[in-house]
């Protein structure tokens, strides 16, 4: 389940949770629209399942829009126990599931 977030939001549950990612969105992003299926797909997925998905909109999220350094979009982040651990921009689910599983590698 994909869940919709927002900076406050996020400060929160980066430090509730273990294991956290970040989709970065805009409306005008056509990757954006193409990924949007195949990440509320990932994180159904049960390789996944104790890693949080989020979804944020980049343009009404400046505080973590640049904390994270944002160049683009779609740009994923991932936090463990609070920290972020990798950014970037991911257009394809191959480069999606490797953030995944980098994540998911972090002890």
């Amino acid at each position: 389940m994909v869940t919709e977030s927002n900076d406050n939001e996020l400060r929160k549950l980066i430090f509730e949770r273990d294991k956290v990612i970040v989709k970065f969105t805009a409306e005008n992003c056509p990757v954006c629209k193409v990924m949007e299926p195949k990440y509320k797909l990932l994180s159904k997925e049960p390789n996944y399942s104790e890693i949080t998905f989020l979804r944020m909109s980049a343009n009404e999220n400046p505080v973590s829009s640049k904390e994270v350094k944002l160049k683009g979009t779609p740009f994923f982040a991932t936090y463990r126990k609070g920290t972020l651990a990798d950014c970037g921009i991911a257009a394809t689910e191959e480069e999606l599931r490797e953030m995944l599983q980098r994540l998911l590698q972090i002890n």
